[in-house]
């Protein structure tokens, strides 16, 4: 297997950022130091740790690039950690780019004053349950209320559901507060309603995409992307009879979705800039559209 400059880093990164100074202007240089360090949505991170890859693969140093750049291998860290730290870190100038799967509030917005936004496709949550259970073929299609119910632990049991389904528990699954699934979901299906109490919170998107595989008995709230990457290990409900397919998700009649959101400084450094070319490409949003997610292009 060919060795890529690109690293998929996970919380080993975060902390390794921790001691960075908290602005911009303080970050602290190191000599030769080419890297280029990106952080925040675990459900963005694969995406563009792939994208990386393959720019890394396809120009191997700086200088193929653009010519009047170093001669220096390529090095780009990806790291998750949720959107809050994608905004976070992107703020206090920890990452060079910050990943978020979520919308950017104007609070967060005043707070990078000296960074643009780059919406780079659109992700939608999916109400998604094992394949094995009788729930995908006995009720495929849920109702936007029955989703809040679901979540809330108002219905507690499959039966409560459908009268025809088992007696068993419902086991939700959730992300943590700190990604952005949480915050999207909230605000299209919960509306302030809490979730239940005994709602298995994951600290990544992948570990609720696993919690749902693992359990017959889980629902969660799985990100398209997810489902494209474990096909035939996940299924996914209709709600209010809307499925999640790309076209519903980019016309807006899939309600349950959410910007996927590229954090860079509005004058970014000649490399940096190459690579965020790049991630906006017809190529890197290809990628995209490959793992399961709509492009901005077809928004």
């Amino acid at each position: 297997m060919k060795k890529l400059l690109t690293y998929f880093l996970l919380f080993t990164f975060i902390a390794a950022m921790a001691g960075c100074g908290s602005s911009t202007t303080n970050k602290p240089q190191q000599a030769k130091d080419f890297s280029i360090k990106i952080g925040g949505s675990s459900t963005l991170a694969p995406v563009v740790a792939k994208v990386a890859d393959d720019f890394t693969e396809k120009y191997k140093t700086w200088k193929k690039v653009k010519d009047s750049l170093a001669d220096e291998p390529i090095a780009i860290f990806v790291a998750t950690g949720g959107s809050g730290f994608g905004v976070k870190s992107a703020t206090n100038g920890t990452v060079d780019i910050g990943l978020v799967s979520r919308v950017v509030t104007e609070t967060e917005k005043q707070k990078l004053p000296n960074h643009k936004l780059y919406t780079v496709g659109f992700d939608a949550l999916t109400i998604a349950v094992h394949p094995k259970n009788p729930v995908a073929k006995v009720k495929p299609n849920l109702t936007m209320d029955e989703v809040k119910r679901i979540f809330s632990g108002e219905i507690k049991t499959w039966k409560q559901l459908d009268a025809s389904l088992p007696e068993r528990p419902i086991v939700v699954a959730i992300r943590d507060l700190g990604g952005g699934a949480s915050q999207a979901f909230d605000e299209a299906v919960m509306k302030g309603t809490p979730i239940s109490k005994e709602a298995i919170q994951c600290p990544s998107m992948g570990a609720l995409a696993g919690k749902v595989q693992d359990n017959v008995d889980a629902v969660g709230y799985v990100s398209t992307g997810l489902v494209e990457q474990n096909k035939g290990k996940i299924a996914v409900l209709s709600v209010d009879g809307v499925e999640p397919t790309n076209e519903n998700i980019a016309s807006g009649k899939y309600t349950i979705a959410r910007p996927l959101i590229l954090i860079a400084q509005t004058q970014p450094d000649e490399r940096e800039q190459q690579l965020i070319n790049y991630l906006i490409s017809d190529s890197g949003l290809k990628t995209l559209e490959e793992m399961g997610f709509v492009p901005v292009k077809n928004k």
